[in-house]
């Protein structure tokens, strides 16, 4: 090869340069073309988003979660709706509207620099919003996502409940996967026609699971869990499908038990109900994370990918479960159960699934309506009700007695159904059933000793089968704990137990028996200011909340707690008028409606009418307000606490004809 000359070679390094220039300008090129791309994308972002009053100009429609994930208000056919930056709703608006306006389609890695560069934004100078899934709440009022195709939802208020339009309703919600569009609700149902689709033995029943289902329809817990026992046949799984259907109808809206609690917490993110079918034992591990789905609660673990970063998964979620045996044995999660058992569906009948569904269709949109005229009612309710005693779940039980149809009703029907949670508890633990059989056989004599003393007596109470199981403990100090866990609902049948610490022999036991109270009156709630009966304020008729909407139970000694009024409606809004208490004290004396004209009872909260007579001034000067005649021979005879005051012993009901009627 012929060595080049010094020309040469300047010829070729400066052809070289020319050549490499070249190829710089053409990858600098395709780099501003991405950057004008992803300038494009950003910009649409931000100025074709949905904007509202608490939107900033830098950030458009772009807002984050309180647990700092990005979303979008985007509009699409002049309505509303919110996705995650990241999702893949926001992704297809982005490129479609990026397409309508340049006709040509960004490459990916434009969209993906454009996606990044959005979720910063909306990081640091767009607002901070909740965003809920299916049910939520602002300001007193709950709202309902219809999950329908004009993102619609339901607001709900003391004083009535509306569909509103997605630009008008004021929270953010998500579309999950396998969410299903609720039907726009309609006036005129009853809660009692939702009883023709449920397996349920007594009022009772039917009073519990209406109970669950309108707390599921409010957005803030705690929500207890519904447990569906009964044989093969009894309609466990249409029960909780039906039930569900009404306020978080899903694709899967019953699924398998799931295999951790990372499982459970984002099933419970993306849905609002959550189901479980066909359960036969409930870990101790399950147990522990349903009581904090129920009540409140979270769970975090290591964001896939990374060495040092922490997801955490936070619910409050009703729960329903379903099966054929007593699969709740833990106390703590029984504390939290509805327990409905199930009595098997005779052949004759039976039903198809495509009857019933094709019924329940008919009257769902109505039975809907029924329950939001019930929650208005409740929220009417709400802030008077007084409960004597507060169970584990106060709140609930607050809500439930709130939101009753005939006075007394639920706390009756929960009272007893926590005495019988109590027995199924007790009859699954088999040391609590070691130790009813030890303080029986003692025959109330108290018993004191060590943890390793009573672990040989009890073992000597149970056979062998059941000392080499599982469930038995094998050492004192598995023996202390599984008292201390029993020891609440021992308690309740008559046994205590107690831990006396610092004796020479060790710790001591103390199990004694004790004679059970007269149980308290079960279902007696007062308002702050009157005797138990509808609550200070009395629902309008025409808010639907009528004998038709709200339905009674069995018979009834007493007026209903609405009048029979079901006829008065605009359009998709429904209006309440609660009542006003006129006076300055704590008193209801003289309580009357809205417009201060027309006296009500002071039993059940409804004006004279033909229907229910005139109002009387009843007891000594007409000390104890204005009464229906039945009402006031109520008040005198079944009356709790006697309140108001009856006046003197000569006031008689025989008296009553002798004071001044109100028609």
């Amino acid at each position: 090869m012929d060595k080049l000359s010094d020309t040469d070679i300047d010829r070729l390094i400066n052809g070289g340069a020319c050549a490499d220039n070249g190829s710089s300008e053409q990858e600098s090129g395709k780099r501003e073309k991405k950057e004008r791309v992803a300038d494009k994308l950003i910009k649409i972002a931000v100025e074709k988003s949905y904007r509202d009053e608490a939107s900033r100009p830098e950030a458009g429609g772009l807002f984050h979660t309180p647990d700092k994930v990005a979303y979008a208000n985007i509009e699409a056919h002049g309505w509303r709706e919110t996705w995650p930056v990241r999702s893949r709703g926001f992704r297809h608006w982005l490129v479609r509207v990026y397409y309508e306006t340049t006709g040509t389609a960004p490459n990916s890695e434009a969209l993906q620099t454009a996606l990044a560069i959005a979720e910063a934004r909306a990081f640091f100078d767009g607002p901070r919003r909740e965003v809920y899934t299916r049910v939520g709440g602002s300001n007193g009022k709950i709202y309902i996502d219809l999950a329908n195709e004009h993102w619609q939802a339901i607001e709900i208020s003391s004083t009535g409940w509306q569909v509103l339009d997605s630009k008008q309703v004021l929270v953010r919600f998500r579309r999950a996967p396998g969410m299903l569009p609720l039907p726009e609700p309609r006036t005129g149902g009853s809660v009692d026609d939702l009883r023709l689709f449920l397996n349920v033995k007594s009022d009772d029943d039917f009073e519990l699971a209406l109970a669950w289902l309108l707390a599921a329809m409010r957005d803030r817990g705690p929500y207890p869990v519904l447990a569906l026992m009964g044989e093969q046949g009894s309609a466990k799984s249409s029960f909780a499908t039906i039930l569900r259907s009404l306020v978080d109808p899903n694709t899967a809206a019953l699924r398998s038990f799931p295999r951790e609690n990372r499982d459970l917490f984002i099933a419970a993110s993306n849905s609002w109900i959550v189901g479980y079918d066909n359960v036969s034992r409930i870990p101790s591990w399950l147990s522990d994370a349903l009581c904090r789905l129920a009540t409140g609660g979270g769970f975090s673990t290591r964001k896939l990918y990374t060495d040092d970063e922490e997801q955490l998964f936070n619910a409050q979620r009703p729960v329903s479960l379903n099966g054929i045996e007593d699969f709740v044995n833990r106390p703590d999660l029984a504390d939290r159960t509805i327990f409905l058992t199930l009595d098997p569906i005779p052949e004759d009948r039976r039903k198809t699934d495509q009857a019933l569904q094709g019924a329940l269709d008919q009257v769902r949109a109505r039975v809907l309506g029924a329950l939001l005229n019930l929650i208005v009612f409740g929220l009417q309710r709400l802030p008077h009700i007084k409960l004597a005693r507060h169970p584990r779940m106060a709140d609930f039980a607050l809500w439930g007695t709130a939101c009753e149809r005939q006075p007394g009703a639920f706390m009756r029907a929960y009272d007893n159904n926590r005495a019988s949670a109590v027995e199924i508890v007790l009859e699954a633990d088999l040391v609590a059933t070691a130790v009813r059989a030890l303080m029986k056989a003692r025959a109330g004599h108290e018993w004191i000793g060590t943890a390793a003393q009573l672990l040989s007596e009890l073992t000597a109470l149970v056979d062998e089968g059941q000392r080499r199981g599982r469930d038995w403990p094998s050492a004192p100090n598995l023996l202390s704990g599984r008292l201390r866990r029993a020891a609440t609902n021992l308690r309740k049948v008559g046994i205590e137990i107690a831990f006396e610490p610092g004796h020479r022999r060790g710790r001591l036991i103390h199990i004694a028996t004790r004679r059970l109270s007269q149980p308290e009156k079960e279902g007696k709630t007062l308002s702050s200011s009157s005797s138990p009966s509808s609550g200070d304020k009395k629902p309008n008729g025409a808010n639907g909340v009528g004998e038709g909407d709200a339905g009674t139970m069995g018979t009834m000694d007493r007026p209903p707690l609405c009048p029979e009024d079901d006829t008065a409606t605009v359009d998709q809004t429904v209006l309440a008028n609660p009542l006003k208490n006129s006076d300055e004290d704590d008193g209801d004396d003289d309580l009357r409606t809205q417009s201060g004209n027309e006296p009500v009872c002071r039993r059940c909260g409804v004006p004279a009418t033909e229907h229910y007579g005139a109002l009387i001034e009843c007891g000594h000067n007409g000390s104890a307000g204005l009464f229906h005649a039945r009402c006031w021979t109520d008040e005198r005879t079944k009356g709790p606490l006697r309140k108001p005051a009856l006046g003197p012993p000569g006031d008689s009901l025989d008296d009553l004809t002798a004071h001044k009627q109100t028609s």
